[in-house]
């Protein structure tokens, strides 16, 4: 029976990692800047971001590219304010799927590049913005810290 139960384990496993589905120990948690109470965690120093709940990591750390010098990701602790999956820059000229807004001054996860720093959004690859967007909801708690 317990071999029955490895290989089902097993088979979880690759399924939800073949989903782009992280799921990590508890104990990878405390390696979060990030309190309990945050569902999306940001840490501008090392350019990683963590979808959470409850305090453990449910996805990440994932690479993010922020805000650049003179525009830089805000740091502090906010709610999400709005989703909008096909959004469009009108300031900035250009797509920002599956954005998350977080700030009431338009600063959102969305897809974009990893290499090219922002006017002060969070960048994430196409799977990642996909999972922020369908993992965080208005309301919840994102924090941003240096």
């Amino acid at each position: 029976m317990a071999t029955k139960r490895t290989l089902i384990g097993t088979i979880l496993m690759a399924t939800l990692s073949s989903l782009g589905i992280g799921l990590a120990p508890t104990a990878q948690a405390a390696q979060t800047p990030c309190d309990a109470k945050a569902r999306a965690c940001l840490q501008l120093h090392t350019n990683r971001a963590w979808l959470m709940n409850n305090g453990s990591v449910t996805r990440g750390a994932v690479p993010v590219t922020v805000g650049r010098p003179g525009d830089e990701t805000p740091t502090g602790t906010f709610r999400v304010q709005y989703k909008d999956k096909n959004f469009y820059s009108t300031e900035y000229n250009g797509p920002m799927p599956y954005s998350v807004f977080f700030t009431n001054t338009g600063v959102a996860f969305h897809e974009g590049s990893l290499r090219v720093q922002s006017h002060g959004c969070v960048h994430l690859s196409h799977a990642d913005a996909v999972a922020f967007f369908q993992y965080l909801h208005p309301g919840d708690v994102v924090e941003v810290k240096s």
